[in-house]
């Protein structure tokens, strides 16, 4: 039976009632191919960019409270994914089964939405994960933005090689039919029509001398130029005809490094034009280099900007006759320390954190989390499905998440529960911008648990709202 849109309701509700009769079925328990090794760890850490040392250095792991290396919590689930070899389901296996009746049924789309995994206790080099999957819930058909669809929640959990329970995953799909949603997934090449607003008009063009000339070449470049007195090496922005430090006319250039701090901001609320996107933060930020110079911070919310928080380069190349220099947050410095469970208040937010997106960041992702699906690689395959280029996956989403915290909360910082949804894709060419703020702390039998609640955003919207709960070490006891 394939059913569509011109189904009774009684036909649709069968076809409910035959997936449903695979509730609380599980897959027969499964065995990783490959034991958890520091190849494969390495992996993970290079795609996220996570420089936990407990991670990756034998001498750093051995001095931890681990005592040896350890994987990235958020790996959890990446160690039992098939690869490029695809699961073969044995007869009766419930998941094959369900999958297959979506598709005949026109449910092609897929996109995972929801994620909570729990960590027992960190997994440790040469550890062997058999995982069992259970079928826990099949939503009714629901009419989502992206198409009619039903939700599969699955429960996963993980013992190694003695039997020992290591950690759980709750995971939920929605498996929609493309073309029957309130809207296709958003473009991410125009934000504006996403939301309904249409194609922003052009940018006002620049007065281009030949003493500014150099700025907006070194722009196209890829280079913020700031102009040099030849004569007495005195740097100047805006560029002038003769240097007022020496009153020289012998002037040239030399490239910044993009690096700098907010000297000043304000945020433009009227009268609104439209030429530029909102909200709109104008901002006078201080190079590395000494000069200042006007611009717009963008990836960020306009209330977490703040005097002196340091910021980088950005170019907006969106009109393709016109590149502006533009500012987003910079990432901070990993904490080589642990914070104390003592020193953390409730409210305490956690500094701004970018991620550029990037074709390589989505598909290294994909590739150290052993996630194939082509929708992650393939832009002519995700474009077939209803997408207009390829999207992150959730488990690099997770592994992003877990790095966001580790670098604030330091590397002996116990991951206890991590609790994701997902929003808007992650399209190449955007930058997600992480926020968080301490939402709990207490103490569980000597232990410091602190609970923070994470956003990371996009020009869509948000990619990723959640939770993730933290051990850290208590005064006068240690983390365990």
């Amino acid at each position: 039976m394939t059913v569509s849109e011109d189904k009774t309701d009684a036909e649709k509700e069968a076809f409910l009632q035959e997936l449903r009769a695979f509730v609380g079925r599980s897959r027969k328990p499964w065995t990783a191919r490959d034991p958890v090794g520091p190849a494969l760890i390495r992996n993970w850490c290079d795609a996220m960019d996570d420089q936990n040392p407990v991670y990756t250095s034998e001498e750093d792991a051995r001095v931890s409270l681990h005592g040896e290396l350890v994987a990235p919590p958020s790996m959890l689930s990446a160690w039992n994914m098939p690869g490029l070899v695809r699961h073969v389901g044995t007869p009766g296996d419930p998941f094959a089964t369900i999958y297959a009746r979506l598709q005949e049924a026109g449910f092609l789309g897929t996109v995972a939405t929801n994620s909570e995994h729990e960590y027992a206790r960190y997994l440790r080099v040469g550890d062997q994960l058999t995982a069992t999957e259970t079928v826990s819930a099949i939503s009714d058909e629901k009419a989502t933005g992206l198409g009619i669809g039903h939700f599969i929640t699955t429960t996963t959990e993980y013992r190694n090689q003695t039997g020992e329970r290591v950690g759980a995953m709750r995971w939920t799909m929605l498996l929609f039919k493309p073309g029957t949603g309130r809207f296709a997934m958003p473009d991410p090449g125009d934000a504006a029509a996403a939301s309904g607003g249409g194609a922003p008009p052009a940018r006002l063009r620049p007065g281009i001398s030949r003493d500014t000339a150099f700025f907006w070449e070194g722009l196209k470049a890829g280079e913020l130029r700031i102009q040099q007195c030849e004569a007495c090496a005195a740097l100047h922005h805006p560029p002038k005809v003769r240097c007022s430090d020496c009153g020289s006319y012998e002037l040239g250039h030399r490239v910044a490094s993009g690096k700098g701090v907010v000297y000043s901001h304000a945020e433009v609320h009227h009268p609104q034009v439209p030429i530029f996107d909102y909200p709109l933060v104008v901002a006078l930020v201080e190079l590395e280099e000494g000069t200042r110079l006007v611009t717009n911070i963008v990836a960020v919310d306009p209330d977490a900007v703040q005097i002196g928080m340091p910021v980088e380069l950005c170019l907006d190349s969106a009109d393709p006759e016109l590149v502006l220099p533009m500012f987003r947050p910079a990432r901070r410095p990993r904490r080589e320390t642990t914070a104390r469970f003592d020193e953390i208040e409730v409210g305490d937010a956690l500094p701004p954190c970018p991620v550029a997106i990037t074709p390589t960041q989505i598909v290294a992702g994909a590739i150290a989390s052993r996630d194939f699906e082509n929708v992650h690689h393939d832009r002519d395959q995700a474009r077939k499905k209803g997408s207009p280029d390829i999207f992150m996956n959730i488990l690099t989403t997770s592994g992003l998440c877990g790095r966001y915290v580790s670098d604030w909360a330091g590397p002996e910082a116990l991951f206890r529960r991590l609790v994701i949804r997902l929003g808007v894709p992650n399209y190449p060419g955007d930058t997600m911008t992480f926020t968080g703020r301490v939402e709990r702390k207490q103490l569980i039998d000597g232990r410091g648990e602190v609970e923070l609640a994470l956003r990371g955003a996009n020009r869509l919207g948000d990619h990723v709202t959640g939770t993730v709960t933290v051990e850290l070490p208590v005064d006068g006891g240690e983390t365990r």
